[in-house]
């Protein structure tokens, strides 16, 4: 049964939560934006294996859920820059929350039960957030 959607259309944070999480490349670009990398070609020299047509796609996607805000100015050559909404930071919460029961479940022995299967959602988030130049696994 699908879930319902508000007035506007907008998808529940349900349906948010599983299309982010569901895609290590969103959870790269919402660890970039919250570092500052805000720019799309700095996000892809940022993380290696991201392609501009994916990252095209993720920012879409946010940008439509209301995670992100697009900002273009009229220059030449034209620039455009992504930011956290105030929804988008209350979103990242979330996430954070999720990485938190991971490293909770891990201290607590039962980390290797997870390791078997597909990873979960905070080693996608810890994955994405090594694999930033300049920045130190944990």
């Amino acid at each position: 049964m699908p879930m319902a959607r508000t007035k506007s259309d907008t998808p529940s944070v349900a349906e948010m939560v599983e299309s982010i999480v569901g895609c290590k490349w969103s959870l790269h670009v919402l660890a970039s934006v919250r570092r500052g990398v805000n720019r799309p070609g700095a996000m892809v020299r940022a993380t290696r294996g991201l392609t501009t047509k994916v990252l095209s796609e993720r920012l879409t996607k946010m940008v439509r859920f209301g995670i992100l805000d697009r900002l273009a100015y009229p220059e030449v050559p034209p620039r455009v820059e992504y930011r956290l909404t105030a929804l988008g930071e209350r979103f990242v919460r979330i996430l954070d929350e999720v990485e938190a029961v991971q490293r909770e479940l891990e201290g607590a022995g039962r980390g290797a039960e997870r390791s078997a299967g597909k990873p979960g959602p905070s080693s996608r988030i810890r994955a994405a957030q090594a694999q930033e130049p300049g920045r130190r696994a944990r």
